[in-house]
């Protein structure tokens, strides 16, 4: 239902620009009415109470189910693309990915760009509705740490459920309207400043240029991008606190906190080497290095300039950015802040455990100690996401494509970053040449990844499936 209300929107630009898209956009709509509400209707007199089983199944086939009615524009638009293609583009959008089949999207109707650009915003609500909603619920990937934040049981940030969703949707959309206004302000037209806020905010990364974010000239537009790319990459519930609740607690979480210290680290490592390296003034390095490795981190995927011409040692740098993520609780991918803090304080335990034998050391986050289970899903998380970064990759290169295309392409499909390194997926190319086996493998990463992985592996055990 909320695919077919949001395709009227680019259907009525396509039409004051007497664009034959908007017929497309039209029938598209209807189609998705009727079958969403066809589904309320016939659940309309049933229990809708879920159990975790439920649950999972749920999770997993709305997000399947969104992917492919919000294909449908892409398939019937003028674009003349294959089912292949519009469903990559738009597993790409509801993912927050990024990641493209497109080109020649300056000369594209304004309402396939917008909607696009909706796809990206719709699935980024949902990022954070499912992050802090649902996977404290399902205890995955230490996730249940939040749980005294998210469960109707325990202490709450909102009184109920459906308090928090609002309350998020809220938040979600003033964040939206302040990004947008400030991008209009500092030189975009209305229509590239709504586009570029309605990807920015869910870490999307989708653009209305096929240069992205490089296509606006202006210094002020770069910061500006990189400071809303931060926005959409904090605990969307310290915004809550903040807005309905008077209290600023940002700088009290270990995550943010942990996060800034990352970032300050890598802009001065990589600014030097920069401006070292290159005919950058200070002021150039800094200013790219800060827009893109915020980029990377966030997951969204915007890119100022093709930072894989820096040379190995940047290219390399910003690859292994790709994996980190921002934090639990945001709209970016990736493996998260929180899971790596946590990782880190195992490794410092087990180091401290070798030197003192008998010596018994509890390990915090957030002030509060950290249950065993927590630490186990966390280092099951981690592992499973490298088991599977590589094994996509080595599938990849079984296609034909190259070293650095497969693995690259590997770790933004499970990260939901978007582009790749090297020429044929960098920052300045796109995914249509790689042959369609390879697409819906990457199709399934990106779902996979956004999913959080555990929650589609458990669909494939047996025991799920017995009473």
């Amino acid at each position: 239902m909320i695919i077919g209300i949001a395709e009227f929107i680019p259907a009525l630009v396509d039409m004051s620009d007497d664009h034959i898209n908007s017929a497309a956009f039209v029938e598209c709509a209807l189609v998705s009415l009727f079958f969403g509400g066809a589904l309320i209707l016939s659940n309309y007199a049933h229990d809708n109470n879920l159990d975790v089983r439920q649950t999972f199944m749920l999770t997993v086939l709305s997000w399947l189910a969104m992917s492919v009615f919000a294909a449908f524009p892409f398939y019937f638009s003028d674009l003349d693309l294959s089912f292949t293609d519009a469903f990559f583009e738009s597993v790409s959008g509801i993912t927050t990915t990024g990641s493209t089949v497109l080109s020649g999207l300056d000369g594209m109707s304004r309402g396939v760009l917008l909607w696009r650009s909706i796809t990206q915003w719709i699935g980024g609500i949902g990022i954070i509705a499912f992050a802090i909603v649902i996977l404290p619920f399902l205890r995955i990937g230490g996730m249940q740490l939040f749980r005294t934040e998210s469960s109707d049981k325990s202490e709450k940030v909102m009184p109920r459920t459906v308090d928090l969703v609002a309350s998020l949707l809220k938040v979600y959309a003033i964040l939206t309207a302040a990004c947008a206004a400030t991008f209009f302000v500092l030189g975009m037209n209305i229509f590239d400043a709504i586009n570029h806020a309605l990807t920015t905010i869910p870490t999307g990364g989708y653009s209305t240029h096929d240069a992205s974010f490089g296509f606006f000239k202006q210094p002020a537009l770069h910061y500006a991008g990189a400071f809303f790319m931060l926005c959409g990459g904090i605990p969307f519930v310290l915004y809550i606190k903040f807005f309905f609740q008077g209290k600023f607690e940002f700088f009290k979480d270990e995550q943010f906190r942990s996060l800034l210290v990352m970032l300050v680290c890598f802009f001065g490592v990589l600014t030097s080497w920069l401006w070292l390296n290159s005919s950058y003034s200070v002021e150039e390095s800094l200013r790219y290095v800060v827009f893109n490795v915020i980029s990377v981190i966030t997951t969204t995927g915007f890119a100022t300039t093709d930072y894989t011409l820096w040379g190995g040692f940047a290219a390399t740098f910003i690859f292994f950015l790709t994996f980190l993520g921002a934090c639990s609780g945001s709209t970016a991918g990736g493996m998260k802040v929180m899971r790596l803090v946590i990782a880190l304080k195992l490794a410092q335990r087990q180091i401290k455990t070798l030197l003192f034998p008998h010596g018994v050391f509890t390990l915090h986050y957030q002030g509060r100690p950290i249950d065993a289970n927590v630490a186990i899903t966390v280092l099951g998380f981690l592992g499973v996401f490298a088991i599977s970064a590589a094994v996509l990759a080595i599938a990849l290169s079984l296609l034909g494509l190259d070293f650095e295309t497969a693995i690259s392409a590997s770790a933004t499909a499970l990260a939901n970053v978007g582009p790749g390194i090297g020429s044929v997926i960098g920052p300045s190319g796109n995914f249509s040449s790689l042959p369609d086996t390879a697409k819906w493998l990457l199709c399934a990463a990106m779902l996979f990844g956004r999913l959080e992985m555990m929650t589609v592996l458990v669909l494939f055990r047996p025991e799920y499936w017995r009473r």
